[in-house]
């Protein structure tokens, strides 16, 4: 399969050394953005607990409008990026008249509108006056967080550079003397062997070639994929494309050079490199952390709603036949990471089959009774709550399928193309090719065909409301009891 292939000892090398994957700046800014809105919240309510124990409509309003809008104030000035939270004191210029704005403007509306009790005006002094001293004091420890995670290289985007020779040498030259672009280039991989693709480029090594390249970002957490390719090489752009489309990366094509000018709003930039959007990873930033944050909060309630009949499930699986209750099976997660999905155990100990070389079918004699019950109702995946709370799973995605899954002789991979594209984001209890009938048994090249088509149409598709759509639907869906052994 895709993960066994072999890298080149620098390669490979490169990759086993590097910390765990990067933070997006993205995603890091969103999430300040959230606990700082949420701080001083906590804060305004503590202190109109202290200062004004009969508050009013008012002073509980004020407590969660005065930080939302400083927060908006603060990110419009840019304030939660990353080179503002690795200087807290250029940062605090900004933030501290956001805050400072945000409470005035909110306590002149109550004084003007005569809202309030009689010591709201003390609690908005103190909430203004501890507001400041929370963020110094908050701006300053994110600060050596930041430098923390600067040095073990967590804050660059990890980067690779896809082509070789003159035009590869020019890009990497104009991105290193871009200040703050955060973008670390580890090497080239290239197709080419000749002389327009050395072993070396402006001191980056050729680390392999295409197909090494996708083992690689696998392994190194890459984020970023740049093509340096001339627009005229249209055959071998697609080629690459092909083969790189599956990654969980954002994919750019290099405009440095190139004598077409479109539109300015046709480009990204890194600094004043312009490069074609060519991919983007899925979920990222706000998405991400609105994603995680419903993950846990519908995680934790359906774990509280559902225990007793987890519990019960746990003492049939135990009286019907000897064996442990839970089992755990290698499947694949996100970016092509082999993880252990939990599942009631429903078949006889002695036949279970961790490596799912031999897949369930209608009558299976490996299962037991309580496990035809448990596996047709999907009572089974419920300890997958706990992946989900652990951050291995999702509640909504693709099904995490085993590691060796195949039909006819032939791993899945193989049967579609493309079949690694459904592992750009973290995997699901319950999906999009769930709710429209493509679970259970999969007997046909054309089941799991139109199983990842579903996947990959959800990943397109992906919002909130979505994934509530789909959580909404699921048991409406299991009462059905189509396609489950």
């Amino acid at each position: 399969m895709e993960t066994t292939r072999k890298l080149g000892d620098e390669a490979h090398a490169v990759a086993a050394g590097l910390p765990g994957r990067s933070i997006a700046p993205a995603f890091l800014a969103s999430l300040v953005q959230a606990f700082e809105g949420v701080a001083l919240v906590v804060l305004g309510a503590i202190l109109l607990l202290v200062a004004s124990p009969g508050a009013q409509g008012y002073e509980i309003a004020a407590a969660i409008l005065a930080p939302g809008l400083a927060v908006l104030a603060i990110r419009s000035g840019g304030a939660y990026g990353v080179a503002a939270l690795r200087q807290p004191t250029s940062a605090l210029l900004r933030v501290l008249p956001a805050w400072s704005i945000a409470v005035i403007l909110i306590a002149a509306g109550g004084f003007f509108l005569n809202l309030g009790a009689d010591g709201s005006r003390r609690w908005m002094a103190l909430l203004l006056v501890w507001g400041v001293v929370y963020l110094v004091v908050e701006r300053s420890l994110l600060a050596r967080w930041m430098a923390r995670l600067a040095r073990q290289g967590r804050l660059d985007r990890r980067a690779v550079i896809v082509g070789g020779g003159e035009e590869a040498k020019a890009l990497i030259d104009a991105m290193m003397s871009e200040p703050d672009s955060n973008i670390r280039i580890f090497g080239l991989f290239d197709d080419r062997s000749d002389e327009r693709s050395p072993d070396a480029v402006a001191g980056r090594p050729k680390l392999g070639t295409i197909t090494e390249l996708v083992a690689f970002s696998r392994l190194a957490r890459i984020d970023l994929l740049i093509v340096s390719l001339p627009l005229a090489a249209e055959n071998r752009l697609l080629e690459i494309l092909k083969a790189l489309w599956v990654l969980p990366v954002d994919i750019r094509l290099s405009a440095l050079d190139s004598r077409l000018r479109f539109h300015p709003r046709a480009y990204s930039y890194i600094g004043a490199i312009p490069f074609i959007d060519l991919a983007d990873r899925p979920i990222t930033g706000w998405s991400a952390f609105a994603k995680r944050s419903f993950d846990l909060v519908i995680a934790t309630i359906a774990l509280i709603l559902l225990s007793p009949i987890m519990l019960a499930t746990a003492i049939a699986v135990r009286i019907d036949s000897p064996g442990p209750i839970l089992f755990r099976q290698k499947r694949y997660g996100f970016n092509n990471d082999v993880i252990d999905v939990l599942k009631f155990r429903s078949m006889y100990h002695h036949m279970r089959d961790p490596a799912a070389k031999v897949a369930v079918t209608r009558d299976d004699p490996r299962v037991t009774r309580v496990g035809r019950f448990i596996r047709r109702t999907s009572i089974d995946e419920l300890p997958q709550l706990f992946n989900v709370l652990g951050g291995t799973l999702s509640l909504v995605g693709p099904r995490p399928h085993a590691v060796n899954a195949h039909i006819e002789n032939r791993l899945w991979d193989d049967v579609v193309d493309g079949y690694f594209a459904r592992h750009k984001v973290k995997p699901g209890i319950t999906g999009w090719a769930q709710i429209n009938g493509w679970r259970g048994e999969i007997d046909t090249p054309e089941k799991i065909r139109r199983r990842v088509e579903f996947d990959l149409d959800y990943i397109e598709r992906w919002s909130v409301p979505f994934d509530l759509y789909i959580v909404l639907m699921t048991p409406l869906r299991l009462l059905r009891g189509e396609n489950a052994y």
